[in-house]
């Protein structure tokens, strides 16, 4: 798949073909188990506006999966587990195995990242 200035100068010497030509030609193609191919819209499109300096991020903050809004609540499991999302952990940056200190308040949890001060970890 093409990006960047060899994106943007494909897609100039292509000229005037179909989004589906211009995908395609472009990489943006990936083999369906049928034999037959799908074209990554989207992904070629993020692609063509990052090269053209638009970011559009990683993601939205405050939206999760599914495009849905972030309630920023959580419950606990009936097994007593306390989950927080992939979309929250995401807009932190964090990866798995990173570690957090756990400070337990009245009624409440503060996750600190491991090597950090207190005041760190307040952002």
């Amino acid at each position: 798949m093409l990006t960047g200035s060899d994106l943007l100068a494909k897609v100039k010497d292509l000229g005037d073909v179909s989004k589906t030509d211009l995908a395609t030609a472009c990489g943006y193609v990936t083999d369906k188990k049928d034999g037959g191919q799908r074209v990554n819209f989207t992904a070629f499109y993020e692609a063509l506006l990052s090269a053209k300096g638009i970011d559009l991020g990683t993601g939205s903050a405050g939206i999760g999966k599914g495009g849905r809004k972030l309630s920023y609540t959580a419950k606990v499991q009936g097994n007593g587990n306390l989950l927080v999302g992939k979309a929250y952990t995401a807009m932190l940056d964090l990866s798995p195995g990173d570690e957090f200190e756990i400070k337990l308040g009245r009624k409440a949890i503060r996750l600190i990242p491991v090597g950090s001060t207190d005041e760190e970890g307040e952002e």
